[in-house]
This record gives C-alpha cells, structure tokens and sequence, in this order.
C-alpha cells in the first residue's frame, strides 16, 4: 500500500506520549498514548488510517487500532508499531476484492506472520509480541478485529457501557468458564496472562464482530492499562460528555490518579450525523444483536454473565 494513498495518525513515535484530534465527515475521534506513572518506555502504540483516495475510502472506510506490545527493551514498541503498519497496509491493498472481515482477518494474519518472523530470526526481538485490537467505520457498520486483551467498547445513548470484544487472557477465560468471578480476578496472580498475541505463534486466531452504528454512538478502544485501572462505570460517565477532547483526557487522567501502572493508550471514535448507509458485510459476529430477539436476550445473560 503507498503511503500516499492514507492519512496516517500514528503514535507514540519516538517520543513517550502522543495525543491527536482526526475529523472525518461524520466521524471525530482522539487518540492518546502515554507512558504512565510507572514504565520507563511506552510499548504502547494507536493509530488512524484515512484513506486520501475516495475509492478506497467507500469500500475499505476509516480504519482504527490499538496494540499493547510485549517482549522487554524496544521490542514490545517494535511489535506494537509493526502490527499497526502491517495490518494497515495488508487491510487497504487495493487489489483486494474481499469483505472488510475477512480483509482485516488476512490483514492481521499477515502482520503476525512477519512480526513472528522477526522474532524467530533477530535475537534482540525474540519473543515479542502484541495485542491488536482493530475498528474500521464504513457509514453506518463498524467492523472488528480482536488479539489480546486490549478493548473495544460501545456507548449508545442512553444505554449502558457495552464491552464488544472478549479479552484474551488466562483470567478472563476462567470467569467465563465460571471457574472464578470479577473479585477473585482482580486479584489474581496471572491476571496479566494473555492466552492470544500478534506474533507469538506462527498461526493466528482472529476475533471479528460488526455493530450497526448510530448518530451519538462512542467507541473506545483502549490498552489494558486503561481498563485495568478505571472501572467501566467511570468509563461509562466519562463517555457520555458531549466534548470528546474532554472526554479522552479525563480518561487518561483516570487511569494516571488510579496509579498509572501501565502505558495507557485509547481512541475514542464518535458518531457525530447521521452516517451514511452501507451494506453490511458479512464474515463476523453480529454485535450488539437486535433488541428482543430470543438471541439478544440469550446474548445479555451471556454478558450479565461474563461481567
């Protein structure tokens, strides 16, 4: 993909924080990373991709991400940052005639390969990895790519704080499982554990969901050293200030008064018109379902559930 072709907002670079405003049609969004309270580099890295072209711009949309590298010295910010420039240049090959799940699927297997790759052949990389959490908004559908247990979250107006994605990590897997609840995990020894990374393994396992989208509608995406630190009640008061500027520091300012353990990074994406209409695009898990359907009552006590 030439680099002419996107808008490129990506973050942190060189430097331990970044902070941008994107605007795009019907869409504003605020991207923050920051180094925290605690770590001495941000392994952190988020990004939005625009495609310049229209296009490219009708049948690939906005693209979105955030990842949380891991692998100690430079290598978990090399990691982060490769899976974001892979996948964004895998996920608006032009050739491409697949749909966008299935784009963003090959997208993120392709950035594992290659970040596997490097590890498996450069000593000062060995081991590094990432977690990848991916949103593209085309008009009214958002579509997204899941690794890791970084966050992508949904408020709608006037309903509650609805966490898309399932994290992937050993404690997350047992509350599922019924094995231990919120309590216990928040105290667990290998709570930090993820089961799934960009890059550790040489095959990859890809969560995809779609969501209809709204005028109003806030998505987040976060690294856990947001959502670690910062209940969802909280996130969900935040969320609903009208400023998203506003909204996305007092985030952060959260996540810092709460400790700041980790790097903390998110994207706040909000749908300020009516957007435009699209055809949806099948290939991922339908997210949240219809309201009074038997699978949205079955879907809510699942979620009552895992939360």
């Amino acid at each position: 993909m030439p680099q002419d072709m996107l808008t490129v907002i990506q973050g942190p670079g060189d430097d331990s924080s970044f902070r941008a405003l994107v605007k795009k049609d019907y869409i504003d969004s605020v991207l923050i990373s920051d180094v925290g309270k605690k770590r001495q580099n941000n392994e952190d890295s988020c990004a939005g991709y625009l495609p310049q072209e229209e296009h490219l711009l009708q049948s690939r949309g906005v693209l979105f991400a955030v990842a949380d590298g891991m692998g100690g010295a430079s290598a978990g910010e090399y990691a982060s940052r490769m899976a974001l420039e892979h996948t964004s240049a895998s996920y608006y090959e032009p050739l491409s005639s697949c749909a966008i799940p299935q784009q963003m699927k090959i997208a993120v297997e392709h950035a594992n390969a290659l970040i596997f790759h490097e590890s498996e052949h450069k000593s000062q990389y060995a081991g590094m990895g990432t977690t990848l959490s991916a949103l593209v908004v085309l008009g009214n559908w958002a579509y997204i790519a899941q690794v890791g247990d970084s966050r992508v979250y949904l408020l709608r107006n006037n309903e509650r704080l609805l966490q898309i994605t399932y994290d992937h990590s050993l404690v997350a897997e047992q509350i599922r499982s019924g094995l231990i609840n919120e309590t216990d995990a928040q105290n667990h020894a290998l709570k930090n554990l993820i089961t799934r990374a960009v890059g550790i393994n040489e095959d990859i396992e890809v969560d995809l969901f779609a969501l209809g989208l709204k005028q109003g509608d806030t998505l987040l995406l976060c690294s856990d050293g947001l959502s670690n630190m910062v209940p969802d009640e909280v996130i969900q008061d935040c969320l609903r200030l009208d400023n998203l500027e506003e909204t996305s520091a007092l985030l952060l300012n959260c996540a810092l008064d709460a400790g700041g353990q980790d790097n903390i990074t998110l994207i706040t994406v909000r749908i300020v018109d009516i957007p435009p209409q699209t055809k949806y695009q099948p290939g991922a898990k339908l997210s949240p379902p219809s309201k009074g359907s038997l699978f949205s009552r079955l879907f809510s006590s699942i979620r009552r559930r895992e939360s």
